[in-house]
């Protein structure tokens, strides 16, 4: 499985997981299927929700004239998928990680997402200082 995949396998189990309040271990299985384990997709979901709080302090603190709870559920899922790529894994350059969630945005979200995620995920980067 490639990193796009694995994110966007991230994103099912987070929003199952968020949306639907199922057990995230139940969640991952239920995504990952056949496949057999991934390290990076592992890393990603269990990682998220390690520091789901503080993600989404930092997502919150970086809204303009928009409300934590008025985001769509795919877009604040993948804001916090690659906010946790931000912060915590120094091996992936930041417009990487940025260029990917706009992707997986436009992929699953609607019309504005790829423009939104870009605009929040941009404030964030520079704020965490990242390369």
């Amino acid at each position: 499985m490639n990193r796009r995949t694995a994110r966007e396998k991230a994103l099912q189990t987070l929003f199952q997981y968020d949306v639907g309040k199922t057990d995230l271990k139940d969640a991952y299985v239920h995504v990952l299927g056949d496949d057999n384990k991934n390290e990076f997709l592992e890393r990603l979901v269990f990682g998220t929700r390690e520091h789901l709080e503080e993600i989404d302090e930092l997502i919150k603190k970086h809204l303009e004239k928009w409300s934590f709870h008025r985001l769509a559920n795919v877009d604040r899922n993948i804001l916090r998928i690659a906010v946790f790529e931000l912060k915590y894994m120094d091996d992936i350059p930041g417009n990487v990680t940025i260029n990917e969630a706009v992707e997986i945005a436009k992929r699953f979200g609607d019309e504005n997402s790829g423009r939104f995620v870009n605009g929040v995920l941009s404030k964030i980067k520079e704020a965490l200082n990242v390369e």
